[in-house]
C-alpha cells in the first residue's frame, strides 16, 4: 500500500510541475462548457422566444387578406410589419428589405385573391350539390382558372426547419379560412338544394319559413378545435424536466476533458520508457501492477476534482452569465458511478496508448485525434438523435457515447442506477478490455 501511494504522490507531482498540461486539463473544458453554453442558450432564445419580423405586402387588400395579416399577428413568435417609416411597402421594396438582411422573409398577397378564393369554394360546393350557378356565369370555366398565388420569400440563409414552419402556419391559416367560406356558401344553398330534393321525391316545395329556419343555422364552427394535442415529456418514474444547453453541455464537455487525459498519461509513460525510469523502477521490488496502478489512481483523482469543477460552473457560473441552473437529478449515487467509470475508460485507454506507441509525437496526435472523433460520434458535438442514421449506429461504439447517454438518463430522464448500468458496464468492459491489451503488449515486447 505505501508503494502504491508513492507512485500517486510522484504522478501528482509530475502533474504539478506540469503546469501548461495541467491549465490544459482544466481550463479547457471549462472554457468550452461555458462558450458553448452560451452560444446554444442565445441560439434556442433567439429562435423559441424572440419574435421574427415578417414583411406583410397586402396587394388585395380585401377581406379575405386582412384576416390572414391578423391571423400571422396573433402568433407570439412573429411581428408582422406592414408599413416601413409609414409607407406601405411594394413587392419591390419588400424584396429588397429580405436580400439586405433587413427581415427575414416577407409574404406577398396578390391582387384578387379574396374574389378568387370566395369564387373557386362556391364551384365547389355548387357542384358538390349539383346546383347550377343562377347568376348565369360558367362555373365550369372558372374550374381551372389559376387563382393568384400567396408568395413568401426567404433570406437564403434561413435553415428548413424555419422555412417548414412559416409555411405550415400560413397553410393553416389559409386552410381554416377556405374552410370557412366553403361552410358560409354552403349554408346558403344548402336550403336550396333540400328544397329541390324533396320537390323532385314529393312533389312539392318548402315552405319558406322552414327554409329560412334553415338558413339561419349556425354554420360558424370552422374554428372550434375537436381534438386537442397536448406536449408531454417522457421522463422515468413520471418526473418532467425540460431539457437545456446547459443539461446538455455540462456533461458532454466534462466527458471530453475527462477523456483527453490520455495525452498526458500516455506521454508520461512514453517519457519514463524512454528516460529509461521505467526500467529502473521495475528493478526495485515493485510490480508493474502496483506502477499501472498508483498512474491510474493519480489520474482518477484529478479528473474528479476536473469533474467537479465543470458541476460547479454549470450549477453557479453559468447562471450568472444568463443560462438556466445546472441541474443534478435525483441519483447522486449514479452520478458518481458513471463519473469513476469514464475515468478508468479513459485511463484504460490512455495506459494502452503509452504503451503501444513509440514516440509522445505518436501518442499525443493519435490521442488527440482520436478522442475529438469520438467526442463527435458520442454526442459532445451534435446530439446522436440529430445524427444520420449510419452515424447512430457507429456511434454506439464510442465510449464517449455511452457516458453521454448515462449522464443524460440521470440529468435529465431522471433515471437511477438500475437505467445506466448497461452503459456504466460497457465502460468498465472497456477499462479492463484496453489495460489487458496494455499488460499483453508490455510484457511481449
Amino acid at each position: 500500500m505505501v508503494k502504491l501511494f508513492a507512485v500517486i504522490f510522484k504522478e501528482l507531482l509530475l502533474l504539478w510541475r506540469d503546469k501548461t498540461g495541467l491549465l490544459v486539463l482544466f481550463a479547457m473544458p471549462a472554457v468550452l462548457v461555458i462558450a458553448v453554453s452560451l452560444v446554444q442558450e442565445n441560439v434556442l432564445k433567439t429562435i423559441g422566444k424572440s419574435s421574427i419580423k415578417i414583411l406583410f405586402v397586402n396587394k388585395d387588400k380585401r377581406s379575405l387578406s386582412r384576416i390572414i395579416g391578423e391571423k400571422l399577428s396573433e402568433s407570439d413568435s412573429a411581428a408582422v410589419v406592414k408599413q416601413i417609416d409609414s409607407h406601405e411597402i411594394s413587392e419591390k421594396a419588400a424584396v429588397e428589405a429580405v436580400v439586405n438582411k433587413d427581415f427575414q422573409l416577407c409574404i406577398i398577397i396578390p391582387k384578387g385573391m379574396t374574389e378568387a378564393v370566395k369564387a373557386q369554394a362556391k364551384r365547389i360546393v355548387m357542384e358538390s350539390l349539383s346546383i347550377e350557378d343562377s347568376s348565369g356565369e360558367d362555373s365550369s370555366g372558372r374550374k381551372d382558372e389559376n387563382i393568384p398565388e400567396i408568395v413568401v420569400y426567404f433570406d437564403p440563409i434561413i435553415h428548413g426547419s424555419f422555412r417548414s414552419a412559416v409555411l405550415s402556419s400560413l397553410d393553416r391559416v389559409i386552410l381554416g379560412l377556405e374552410i370557412k367560406e366553403k361552410v358560409k356558401i354552403l349554408s346558403e344553398f344548402l336550403p336550396i338544394k333540400i328544397d329541390k330534393a324533396i320537390q323532385k321525391a314529393a312533389g312539392f316545395h318548402l315552405p319558406e319559413k322552414l327554409i329560412k329556419d334553415v338558413s339561419a343555422i349556425d354554420f360558424d364552427w370552422s374554428n372550434e378545435q375537436v381534438v386537442k394535442v397536448k406536449e408531454k415529456f417522457a421522463f422515468h418514474n413520471g418526473f418532467e424536466k425540460l431539457p437545456t444547453s446547459v443539461q446538455q453541455n455540462v456533461p458532454a464537455w466534462a466527458l471530453f476533458g475527462i477523456f483527453f487525459i490520455i495525452v498526458p498519461m500516455s506521454g508520461s509513460l512514453i517519457n519514463e520508457r524512454q528516460t529509461g525510469t521505467l526500467a529502473r523502477i521495475l528493478t526495485m521490488p515493485v510490480s508493474y501492477f502496483t506502477l499501472i496502478s498508483g498512474k491510474v489512481a493519480a489520474y482518477v483523482l484529478i479528473c474528479l476534482i476536473q469533474f467537479v469543477l465543470i458541476l460547479l460552473i454549470g450549477m453557479f457560473l453559468l447562471p450568472f452569465l444568463g443560462t438556466p441552473k445546472f441541474e443534478m437529478g435525483s441519483d447522486p449515487f449514479a452520478i458518481t458511478v458513471i463519473t469513476l467509470a469514464a475515468i478508468l475508460a479513459a485511463a484504460g485507454y490512455g495506459v494502452m496508448l503509452g504503451t503501444i506507441a513509440e514516440t509522445y509525437e505518436q501518442a499525443s496526435m493519435f490521442g488527440s485525434i482520436s478522442v475529438v472523433i469520438a467526442g463527435a460520434l458520442g454526442g459532445i458535438m451534435v446530439p446522436v438523435f440529430a445524427m444520420p442514421r449510419l452515424m447512430q449506429k457507429i456511434s454506439a461504439f464510442s465510449p464517449l457515447e455511452w457516458g453521454m447517454d448515462a449522464f443524460l438518463d440521470i440529468f435529465v430522464r431522471n433515471g437511477s442506477i438500475a437505467t445506466v448500468i448497461f452503459d456504466v458496464g460497457l465502460l468498465l468492459f472497456f477499462f479492463a478490455a484496453t489495460m489487458l491489451i496494455s499488460w499483453i503488449y508490455f510484457f511481449r515486447t
